[in-house]
This record gives C-alpha cells, structure tokens and sequence, in this order.
C-alpha cells in the first residue's frame, strides 16, 4: 500500500516529449502525470513505440522533456545525477576492463580511493553473487551474471532510484526467471526505488507494486494497476493469472492500435 502522506521520490508532471524530424515533428509521449515513491517498485508496461523506454531516459536525464517537468527528491532532473541509475538491455560493461574495475568506475571518477573502490567491489559482487568475477573480463561472463555486474556498478553509487530498460531480454525463460528473483533480492536490499521496462505481462506481474499501463503511440498513461501479492508470486496461481487477464485486456486495443500505426509507415 501507498503511503500518500509522504511526498513522492520522483514526480512527473504533464511531461511530453516530441522528437524532431525532416517532416512532421515526432510525438512520443503527452501528458504523463506519475508519482513514484521511495522502494516501491513500478513497471511500465505497453506496446512497441509507445515511449516507455523514452520516459526512463526522460527521467535518467539523458533526453530533455520537451514540455511539463520531471522532479527527482524535490530537485528538477536536468540532467543525469547519482540519484539515478541506469541499466540498458545490454549491460554495457566496460570490455577492457574487470569485472571489479566495472563496478567502482563511477566511484574513481568520483575520486574514491583505490582501497575503498576494492572494498566496495567487493562487497557489491558477494551481493550479486559474483564474489570469484571480480578480475575476470566481462566476455568470460554469461549473459545474466553480465547483467548482475551492471546492477553492481550502478548500485555502487548508491541511487534512490533503479531504471531498468529490459534488462533480461536477451535472456532464456530459465534465466529470466532467475534474475527476476534476484532483482527483488536487490530491490529489498538496496533500499532503492525501481523502474522497470518491460514488454512481458507475466513479468511485470511478478514484480510489481504498480504496473503502469501506456496507451500506443504517442505513449499516454491509460491505467495504473497496483498489485497486492506477496511476494514471491506463483504464476500458476489464480490472482495471478487474473491479473494477468487484466492487464493483457488493457492492452489489446493499444497493441492492435500500435501494429496499424507501424503498417501505415511501412
């Protein structure tokens, strides 16, 4: 449950967001108005191109809001900041680095000393279960354990809050699973505020306090669906599959709206 009486971690208002083009300019996102509290943890869930991923980087600082205002901790976001961390689809690591130089990158840049970046290392790789890949080069690791030390690394900032653009895409089912596990494991333990990007209706049910539904493009919010289930979810269960039910009527129409959009261009 919400607690509405403390103000939100971050605020969103009427933020929209329109890409220039050669012809007519490209409307991505209108009207967006969300708060998000401190360790809750909320997905956003919709069609191709509806500008989830956009809001993310919105918030990130690494897009510019083109109208409306977004506020991390009270501060106007106009640019990226170390309340914010960013994880891509791909982990993005360093491959001329270690594992361990990886994770405390942000901490040298910050002046950190080399002894405490090694204990900081350290302690976030035993967290994510890396404790033996701190020296080892990112091309030796799996795709998962990959995605693991790229949570290390921006969790070593210490964000308030986690963005996560589909970090488990390009994962199987078996690991997928796995690191949805371990992201809760993260999330409880780091005390950090989570967004998460995905396209998978199951996984936005697994672990969700709120599951933000986006209309097709240009992205508005069409619904919010809060999720009252402890945690962990059994898929097979009936709340589960209930909700899963719901959400997938929300989004039929978007989706339908979203394949004749991208029919019309082609």
């Amino acid at each position: 449950m919400r607690d509405t009486s403390k103000p939100p971690l971050l605020r969103c208002r009427n933020v929209g967001k329109t890409f220039p083009t050669e012809t007519v300019p490209f409307l991505a996102l209108d009207g967006i108005d969300l708060d998000i509290d401190r360790r809750e943890f909320v997905v956003f869930l919709g069609p191709s191109g509806c500008g989830k991923s956009t809001l993310l980087y919105l918030i990130a600082g690494l897009e510019n809001i083109t109208s409306g205002s977004i506020e991390s901790g009270g501060v106007a976001v106009t640019g990226p900041g170390t309340d914010r961390g960013l994880i891509f689809q791909e982990s993005s690591l360093f491959p001329w680095m270690t594992v361990g130089e990886n994770v405390t990158f942000g901490l040298k840049l910050q002046g950190v000393s080399l002894a405490r970046r090694q204990e900081v290392a350290s302690e976030l790789l035993r967290k994510v279960g890396l404790s033996d890949a701190g020296d080892k080069r990112p091309d030796q690791l799996s795709g998962g354990m990959r995605q693991r030390a790229a949570m290390a690394r921006a969790l070593a900032l210490r964000p308030e809050v986690l963005l996560l653009d589909e970090p488990f895409a390009a994962l199987d089912v078996q690991t997928r699973s796995k690191m949805q596990d371990f992201l809760i494991e993260v999330w409880r333990d780091s005390g950090a505020s989570m967004l998460f990007v995905t396209h998978h209706i199951d996984e936005a049910v697994a672990l969700a306090d709120r599951v933000v539904v986006f209309t097709a493009r240009p992205g508005r919010i069409k619904s919010i669906v809060p999720i009252d289930m402890p945690r962990p979810r059994d898929p097979r269960s009936p709340d589960f599959r209930a909700l899963t039910d719901h959400l997938t009527d929300l989004l039929r129409d978007e989706v339908d709206r979203a394949f004749a959009e991208q029919e019309r261009v082609s």
